[in-house]
């Protein structure tokens, strides 16, 4: 039977015929021509999906949960880049780099249940190695190795996370986080206020939209399940429940602390109760007078940072957006203070729990969730010390990503074009013959600091050389002809207006750099 397959196989696979074979498969007792062509069919399948030339065909894509971007939606990130960078510089930040990739016992245990993202690398000549799921770890390691006890750092690269992506609302496997954070033993509140006061600068700057930043205490949360019934060896893993409050109704988050988790229906309704509060300051006031949470000294710890926290956010005139979430949790293991999270609230940007109650009527484009997030995490870096000598860290994190793809949204909406290179003058030529002309006009530009281009033609034709200006954005274009050359001038032309003048060689420069850097 073997050898007929492979004969007929052969045959089809090359594309000649064997009746030979076909006559003898009476030679082959129990074998029937379906069965042996129920094989070449096989056969031939394969051969289609392998091409003509017998190599796999490549389908040319993206790995799954990355992108590539284009020069317009570059300069759309370069501009959030650039806003959120000034933003930590006028705190007083400087920045570090890290590995991309780390040992894997430094990022294991810190993670909580969003340990099983991690990205593990194959062995590379004896070390375990990891890619980084964020930017703190990274940092705590890297404040410990140097026996660092106090810095202001900010921090822009990209992390890896084996996510399920949902492209379309900025969530990825490689992605950029934008990274402030401020290690040191200072007093309470104040490193961790600043930092909130950044989330609502950059937000207010990028003009996303309307926006509300969530605040929380991991000890209000520890003090909160400990008064509720909650035992001590399952704080962490009802913590991550919680922090899908964002994603799920509470009937879900419900059945899965009882069902899942193991977790009474008593203490899941204590902790419904507490869970669905909001407010401010007089919300952590009457939280230390409850009964309950009264009877827990993490939590009335943590209540206390809270009303201190808003004290000084009225003084940097914050509030307005600032609101105390008991359901803020925030999965990962090592935050243990002060945590919080800053979510779009405009039309159209609704909420994951909302999305998904409303599946038939919400965008997802535009549907982003979380655009900032951070807190406090005391204890991160002793984790790496010999010794146990602990750094407290504060920091935030911006979601780049998400706030990228609501900007490249509003780009599409707005008839503005958006501009991919910072040209301001076109160097052209209104007659033939003028090549070295320009290559000289252009050379003094470049070395006087203006950034200039020219067409890669002898004798380009000047209408071609205007239309490219308009096409590219480019403000302003010189002229050079035979006159222009005579007279010692060069005509600038206004690309918008076209309005056109002689200017002086001699004052060239002076006129561009007047025109275009106001």
């Amino acid at each position: 039977m073997l050898g007929m397959i492979c004969v007929r196989a052969c045959s089809a696979l090359v594309g000649f015929r064997a009746p030979t074979c076909v006559r003898s498969l009476h030679s082959f007792p129990g074998i029937t021509v379906a069965q042996i062509d129920e094989e070449v069919a096989k056969l031939l399948e394969l051969k289609a999906q392998l091409g003509d030339d017998g190599k796999t065909q490549f389908v040319l894509k993206t790995p799954k949960g990355t992108r590539d971007y284009n020069p317009k939606q570059m300069a759309i990130r370069e501009k959030v880049f650039n806003t959120i960078i000034r933003c930590f510089k006028r705190h007083g930040a400087e920045t570090i780099d890290t590995p991309v990739f780390e040992l894997k016992e430094t990022l294991t245990g810190k993670y909580g249940e969003d340990s099983k993202l991690i990205y593990d690398l194959k062995d590379q000549g004896g070390e375990l190695l990891s890619l980084r799921y964020d930017l703190t770890v990274p940092f705590a390691r890297y404040l410990a190795m140097n026996k660092i006890t106090n810095i202001k750092r900010y921090h822009i690269a990209k992390v890896y996370r084996r996510d399920n992506p949902a492209m379309t609302r900025g969530r990825y496997r490689e992605f950029y986080q934008c990274d402030f954070d401020i290690a040191g033993q200072y007093d309470a509140m104040i490193p961790d206020a600043e930092c909130l006061k950044i989330v609502h600068e950059i937000l207010n700057e990028l003009d996303l939209g309307d926006f509300r930043i969530k605040v929380n205490d991991r000890r209000i949360l520890d003090g909160m399940f400990a008064v509720c019934g909650v035992p001590d060896d399952k704080f962490r893993t009802i913590c991550s429940t919680v922090d899908k409050l964002d994603k799920m109704s509470w009937e879900d988050v419900k059945k899965e602390m009882v069902n899942e988790k193991g977790l009474s229906e008593e203490a899941a309704d204590q902790i419904g109760e507490y869970v669905s509060m909001q407010g401010g300051m007089d919300l952590a006031e009457r939280l230390l007078q409850d009964h309950k949470m009264s009877q827990s000294k993490q939590a009335c710890a943590g209540l206390s940072d809270i009303k201190l926290l808003f004290k000084y956010l009225q003084l940097f005139h914050v509030t307005d957006k600032v609101v105390f979430d008991l359901s803020l949790a925030r999965g990962l293991d090592y935050y243990t203070g002060v945590i919080y999270e800053a979510v779009l609230t405009q039309a159209g940007t609704v909420s994951a729990a909302n999305e998904a109650q409303n599946d038939t009527n919400a965008d997802e484009s535009v549907s982003v969730g979380s655009v900032a997030g951070g807190g406090r995490y005391d204890g991160l870096v002793g984790m790496f010390d010999p010794k146990g000598r602990r750094v407290p860290c504060v920091g935030v994190s911006i979601g780049i990503e998400r706030i990228f793809s609501i900007m490249e949204q509003k780009a599409e909406a707005s008839p503005q074009k958006v501009r991919t290179t910072e040209v301001q003058i076109m160097v052209a030529s209104a007659q033939k013959n003028l090549l070295e002309e320009r290559l000289q006009l252009i050379s003094e530009l470049w070395n006087a600091g203006i950034k200039a281009e020219l067409m890669y033609k002898k004798n380009p034709k000047l209408l071609s050389q205007l239309q490219y200006c308009e096409e590219a954005g480019i403000p302003l274009v010189a002229i050079l002809g035979e006159q222009e050359l005579k007279d010692g001038v060069v005509k600038l032309r206004v690309v918008a207006t076209r309005e056109e003048v002689d200017i002086s060689r001699a004052d060239l420069i002076s006129e561009i750099k007047r025109r275009t850097e106001a």
